[in-house]
């Protein structure tokens, strides 16, 4: 608590008002609210000495204020940031995203996004929108993304995501059979109950197309590849979910009652699901134009080791007891209660 004070003194007016009050007054550009939680946090003094908000105040008070900054006022500045750059050039950076990383601030993450990364390793991305990202993956969905590194680039790049023409391939482990090929061809909105959640709105949605394929198959998982040909908030996990073969590990879109069929499942197998941190969501292909040498370039990138890891418990205990439980998850009754 430095040179960012304020000095302050209670005249007449605010005699025996509360001091949160009083200083709201004296520093209108600032919240009630900010300066309760400044006085909680220490940083108001009166005569020098820590208070309550609810201290009323005198004639003659002198109130010392350090003003902090708004958190929401840190979001654009440079910070190291853990991921990996596997091409850049001088229109795009291709980027591989771990899981936990938020890419762009907002409420209750205004610093430590991928954001905050990109300003650091390209410090002129801070003159274009959003430090020239174009599209986003979820906070604990890993893998690869683009960003323009400047204004021409990142438009061309919007455009190519707005018309379709870029390649998005997802590689997933869900809880069900997919044997064959498919298309989920269901408009994504608002959840009609819980606003923190997208789901399958016929009413207000918007369009949202999302191919699969499986690639194999275990006592009650599918390992799957999913390509997108539209990018709406939450679409894989939203989609399997309305095809009831949840990701495995999500916490927002995953059953209600996880295991209602776990008397049939060994107890350790059932440890290692639960403790997976995260969906198992990967995006492991991403191919565009280039928009200044026009032509097509595609990047591929292997599994991260956490969903190698469960790739292998999954497949290692399908293998075992292929012959000692039913073959096929659905084949375990379900109803629609335990889907959102």
């Amino acid at each position: 608590m430095a040179d960012n004070r304020v000095e302050l003194i209670v005249t007449e007016p605010y005699l025996g008002n509360r001091a949160d009050q009083t200083i709201s007054c004296l520093l209108p550009d600032i919240s009630r609210s900010r300066i309760k939680q400044w006085i909680e946090q220490g940083y108001v003094l009166i005569n020098d000495e820590l208070i309550n908000p609810n201290k009323k105040v005198i004639t003659g008070d002198r109130i010392t204020v350090f003003i902090q900054n708004d958190d929401k006022n840190l979001q654009f500045l440079p910070e190291d940031i853990n991921f990996d750059i596997i091409y850049y050039d001088d229109d795009i950076a291709v980027i591989n995203k771990p899981p936990g990383l938020v890419v762009h601030p907002a409420d209750g993450n205004w610093t430590g996004t991928l954001l905050n990364g990109i300003l650091k390793r390209f410090p002129l991305n801070k003159s274009l929108p959003r430090a020239g990202i174009v599209h986003r993956l979820d906070k604990d969905t890993s893998g690869l993304l683009v960003i323009g590194l400047n204004d021409l680039a990142q438009q061309n790049l919007i455009y190519q995501l707005q018309n379709k023409s870029a390649y998005r391939e997802y590689r997933a482990i869900v809880w069900g059979d997919i044997y064959r090929s498919g298309k989920i061809n269901e408009p994504i909105g608002r959840h009609p109950k819980n606003r923190i959640k997208m789901s399958v709105n016929k009413i207000n949605g918007k369009d949202a197309v999302t191919n699969y394929e499986p690639i194999e198959n275990f006592t009650y998982h599918s390992y799957i590849k999913c390509i997108l040909e539209t990018g709406r908030t939450h679409q894989i996990r939203v989609h399997m979910n309305h095809n009831k073969t949840p990701i495995v590990g999500d916490p927002m879109y995953g059953y209600k009652k996880i295991f209602p069929f776990k008397k049939n499942i060994n107890k350790d197998f059932v440890d290692k699901l639960l403790h997976f941190p995260r969906q198992a969501l990967h995006a492991k292909k991403l191919g565009l134009i280039h928009p200044t040498f026009n032509k097509q370039m595609i990047w591929d990138i292997k599994l991260p080791d956490d969903f190698l890891d469960l790739l292998e418990t999954i497949r290692d205990y399908s293998s075992v007891n292929k012959n000692n439980e039913l073959s096929g998850f659905n084949q375990h009754h379900f109803d629609d209660k335990d889907f959102d």
